[in-house]
């Protein structure tokens, strides 16, 4: 069997509680930019009802989605469901799935206020240094306004990593 090939990542999909509040979060605070905006899909027998039906299951009703793209051209589903619930704990990070993402800025102190400022919060007190004393590399682990989890490095994640283990 022949090596697989990096695959680029094309784009996640973020459910949130209100979708105008999230366009204008991720827009104004991390400079993503709206490239489609908010609108209702509903559920019938249009090529995008029957996707959504394919994926959802009957009796999904509807859904408003939003679509983004990031400085790197990653793109950005953000979703409002009709029935939205908040779960209890959204940092079950021992079950199975997805539990952060993560964006860069050199200045991940000034855009983690920045976060803090728009309704989000910190879930660490301070940045953290991988090679504290020799790499000028750090990290933050914080929550949108939506309680999200996101990530902030200072640095790729290439030179992060690449120095071997921490």
């Amino acid at each position: 069997m022949a090596n697989a090939y990096p695959r680029s990542f094309s784009h996640i999909g973020i459910s949130v509680p209100d979708l105008e509040k999230a366009v204008k979060f991720y827009t104004e605070v991390l400079g993503w930019y709206e490239i489609m905006k908010p609108t209702e899909i509903v559920e019938d027998d249009s090529p995008i009802g029957e996707m959504c039906t394919d994926v959802f299951g009957a009796k999904w009703g509807s859904f408003r989605i939003a679509h983004l793209s990031t400085g790197d051209r990653i793109g950005v589903e953000l979703f409002q469901f009709k029935h939205q619930e908040n779960p209890e704990n959204n940092f079950e990070y021992w079950k199975t799935g997805i539990f952060h993402f993560c964006v860069q800025d050199p200045n991940l102190e000034e855009l983690a206020e920045k976060i803090v400022a728009a309704g989000g919060k910190k879930r660490m007190k301070e940045p953290r240094y991988y090679y504290p004393g020799e790499k000028p590399y750090r990290m933050i682990y914080m929550e949108d306004p939506f309680g999200n989890i996101l990530e902030i490095y200072s640095h790729s994640y290439e030179l992060t990593y690449g120095a071997g283990a921490y």
